[in-house]
């Protein structure tokens, strides 16, 4: 007899925002090999996406428009008679956030209320995994950060978050909605196409012979979560969110319970490539969080979870996918 979780995904429709983003392309990848009925929501045409270059876009099918548009939703969860909603889309660079922040609500918020709405007038949705994010908390006094901590982002991308996830509670308790909130840090991996990241950047200066930038003083501590982990993580929501109702309205930090600063991150880098390059600090951040990490205790008791790759593991298998990727592309 096969357990609910081996067969959960079996040609289960599951409908995915935010495909073509850092971690969207590696949840696709895991749904499709679960077995999964993907479809996906997808704003832009990113040809360096992952979803893109595996070729996984041509095993899903694609619904093209924006999370804000609500009667495009409300389309797509009917026609493809959709069980399992993974909202991933949103805005997320920190620095594009400050300079348009309004673009950042609209994405961030107005996609998320949108999209719960629509989930809301269909009956055939049965779970809905919300991302929220570690910024979501804001700067806070007391670390780690727990699921009872209060949120308090104070800059136009955490205030994004803080208000996002609090809709989705408010949908949970409201309207009964079953909804699940994942609250992870900084996604490193394979297929983020923003070098101004700490992770990509930092290999593509090692791989041209450059030094790696810092911009901030390098003292920032983070917590810095894997792409599969993350990916792995939602789907595991989803399953325990099926198997037990009452779990609507909660949310859950997943994390390595790491703390790392930047500094010590990119010399982890500059070890595992056996780089002499010497890091390049420059101090110039602002309007970020100084001191963040997560405890992830309410995940391992109330869903048994744990991460699947360590910092080493996954950081080797980042190296890799860049240095495959920049070899392939001369731009």
């Amino acid at each position: 007899m096969e357990s609910m979780v081996d067969t959960f995904w079996l040609d289960r429709p599951t409908f995915v925002t935010g495909a073509t983003g850092l971690v969207g392309g590696w949840l696709v990848k895991r749904l499709l090999s679960a077995g999964a009925d993907v479809v996906c929501l997808v704003r832009d045409w990113v040809p360096q996406s992952e979803m893109v270059r595996s070729g996984d876009m041509e095993l899903v099918k694609v619904v093209r428009g924006d999370v804000s548009d609500r009667t495009l939703l409300e389309r797509a969860l009917a026609e493809y008679e959709i069980d399992t909603v993974i909202h991933l889309a949103a805005q997320t660079i920190v620095g594009i956030a400050n300079r348009n922040p309004v673009s950042t609500f609209e994405s961030n918020i107005g996609g998320t209320w949108s999209l719960l709405e629509a989930c809301r007038r269909n009956p055939t949705v049965k779970q809905i995994v919300v991302a929220s994010s570690d910024k979501a908390y804001g700067d806070q006094e007391v670390l780690p950060y727990d699921e009872n901590t209060p949120l308090q982002g104070q800059h136009p991308y955490d205030v994004s978050k803080s208000c996002a996830d609090l809709i989705a509670h408010a949908y949970a308790v409201t309207f009964d909605l079953p909804v699940a909130i994942t609250r992870c840090g900084n996604f490193y991996g394979g297929g983020d196409m923003n070098w101004n990241r700490i992770v990509p950047g930092t290999i593509r200066s090692i791989v041209r012979g450059q030094r790696p930038v810092i911009r901030s003083d390098g003292q920032f501590v983070r917590d810095y979560f894997y792409v599969e982990d993350g990916a792995a993580a939602y789907m595991l929501l989803a399953e325990k969110l099926a198997a037990n109702p009452a779990l609507k309205g909660e949310a859950f930090n997943f994390s390595n319970e790491l703390q790392v600063t930047v500094l010590e991150l990119v010399q982890r880098i500059l070890t595992l490539m056996k780089s002499d390059l010497q890091a390049d600090v420059r101090n110039e951040a602002s309007n970020e969080i100084r001191h963040q990490y997560l405890s992830a205790a309410k995940a391992r008791d109330m869903l048994g979870w744990s991460p699947l790759f360590t910092l080493e593991e996954s950081l080797r298998q980042t190296i890799v996918w860049y240095e495959e990727f920049l070899a392939n592309d001369q731009s």
